[in-house]
């Protein structure tokens, strides 16, 4: 696996040279609200503030995609990955396609 720390929203990754592109890898996570967080959430609303249970619902799916992107970059024999970049899209109602992306790489010690 990829440590997280090999990876970079930017195009480089500081202390290391890109020696090869492996092309484009990412992380897709589709899910759903539960009806009961979606009852939960909805009465923290009333309350305000933070919705945490969305934000952790969202925390963890992003986490998951983020960690699929790394398992697709290390089967490609990458080292690395860069222009990390995070994309969401409702696909109906309460259902939600979370899809992490980037370039891997091969790198060497700058």
């Amino acid at each position: 696996m990829i440590a997280h720390e090999m990876t970079s929203t930017v195009f480089e990754l500081a202390g290391y040279q890109v020696t090869q592109n492996l092309g484009i890898v990412r992380g897709i996570v589709v899910r759903s609200r539960s009806v009961f967080g979606t009852i939960g959430a909805s009465l923290q609303t009333v309350i305000g503030g933070d919705i945490s249970l969305f934000t952790n619902l969202c925390e963890k799916t992003r986490e998951d995609a983020f960690e699929r992107m790394l398992a697709h970059a290390a089967e490609k024999g990458a080292e690395a990955v860069v222009g990390v970049r995070y994309d969401a899209t409702e696909l109906m109602q309460g259902v939600t396609e979370v899809l992490c992306y980037g370039t891997a790489v091969r790198v060497k010690k700058a």
